[in-house]
């Protein structure tokens, strides 16, 4: 097997069709409530191109078996198929194959970090470091771990913009700290962190780092490599691939320190009453039949976006962004929450008067989908002081005209709303 990242796709010199690219999703050409749909849901799960749904019916259909445990064709097959899907995540991350655990998603791989690597080290008197802005994917863990263990946690605050502060952070990084967990990108604020600078200052004081790139590998150019973490995860439905996929990609050498999360088949090399040998590398925590046919889809979702190439999504979802946030600040009474200079296309928001469940239910009357509620950041709502927010979350494939759309709907449902 190459272990090296394979050779990466070009993508086009100049920016791509976006009214041609918008065409290969079929989901986007329904209607919804007799009005054409608006998707702005995308920070909770993307939508699919055709490619996606083609692999993933062609592997049931004509080459489903599962993988590692026959030496028949099919086997044969399937086994290519998904390990050319972890080939391609590495090239996607600029990783080493052999570090890269194919898992269900973030928040799976943040458990295995938490069970495998940090519950047989922490211990009383330790430290976890959590950003005030993560996802209960990358709190809940941690704290599950502290009961357990005897650690505790401490909470990197943001400012008001809703970016992270930075000095704060650098001063929390005592001694007694053994784990940071920080986002890349904020599911809530869009706030995209400098997760570079943040873990050359904790490596600096020998701090293990988890970031969470869940909002960040569908949206902008990922280089693990560069960025010097510990750990880093992803979620596969987010980057336009099925649910139940995604991957951990860890330090071989924390990988091999690491026991095993869960035990079965696959993970072994070995099996007697007497004991256990359990595998190598990354297949070491991959036990049980996997998501074959997810993982099948997601190399080809992974193909798409680099075809696409991530620095024209980056730029065509920022420009989305900045029209976006341009006509909402437009609209009387609106509450932004998160305007740090950089961030993704992800909007949370708030009109006087208006609960953001209500919001949501009358937009969703006129074909607008959004997210409504605490999109699991509970600590980070409470710092803003709310309950709930609206969240509109926008991607390479949304246009222009749908934010036009989605602005006349906000302002008519703000009127029945009074």
């Amino acid at each position: 097997m190459n272990l090296s990242s394979p050779r990466p796709i070009h993508p086009p010199a100049s920016a791509p069709d976006w009214e041609r690219v918008r065409s290969d999703f079929p989901l986007l050409m329904r209607e919804v409530n007799g009005k054409p749909l608006v998707y702005f849901d995308n920070a909770n799960t993307a939508q699919k191109p055709l490619s996606v749904i083609g692999a993933v019916d062609e592997f049931y259909r004509r080459y489903n078996a599962n993988v590692s445990r026959a030496v028949h064709a099919l086997g044969s097959e399937a086994t290519e198929a998904y390990e050319g899907a972890r080939s391609k995540l590495a090239r996607f991350l600029n990783v080493r194959i052999d570090e890269l655990v194919l898992c269900s998603g973030t928040t799976f791989a943040i458990n295995l970090v938490a069970y495998s690597w940090a519950l047989p080290r922490l211990k009383t008197g330790d430290v976890i470091l959590v950003s005030r802005m993560e996802h209960h994917a990358n709190i809940v863990p941690w704290q599950l771990i502290a009961q357990r263990t005897g650690a505790s946690i401490r909470v990197a605050e943001i400012s008001p913009d809703g970016s992270l502060d930075l000095d704060a952070l650098h001063t929390a990084m005592t001694p007694e700290v053994k784990l940071l967990a920080v986002t890349h990108v904020s599911n809530v604020l869009g706030t995209i962190n400098p997760v570079r600078e943040i873990c050359r200052e904790a490596r600096k004081r020998g701090i293990v780092t988890v970031v969470d790139g869940s909002q960040a590998a569908p949206h902008m150019p990922v280089d693990v490599a560069a960025i010097g973490c510990d750990f880093y995860a992803i979620t596969g439905h987010k980057m336009c691939g099925p649910t139940g996929t995604g991957a951990l990609w860890a330090r071989r050498e924390l990988l091999q320190e690491m026991p095993p999360f869960l035990g079965g088949g696959e993970m072994i090399k070995e099996v007697s009453f007497e004991g256990t040998v359990f595998n190598d590398g990354p297949q070491k925590f991959e036990a049980g039949t996997p998501n074959i046919a997810g993982f099948v889809g997601l190399g080809v979702a992974v193909d798409y976006l680099e075809t696409l190439g991530r620095a024209h999504i980056d730029a065509r979802e920022q420009e989305l962004l900045a029209h976006f946030t341009e006509e909402l600040q437009r609209i009387e009474g609106v509450r932004i929450f998160g305007t740090a200079p950089r961030k993704a296309a992800v909007v949370s928001f708030q009109i006087e008067g208006a609960h953001a469940h209500d919001l949501a239910t009358l937009l969703d009357l006129q074909g607008v989908a959004v997210r409504s509620g605490q999109h699991c950041a509970h600590p980070l709502l409470q710092y803003f002081g709310v309950a709930a927010t609206c969240r509109a979350s926008l991607a390479f494939y949304n246009t222009h005209e749908e934010i036009e759309a989605f602005m006349a709907a906000l302002k008519k449902v703000r009127t029945l709303l009074g």
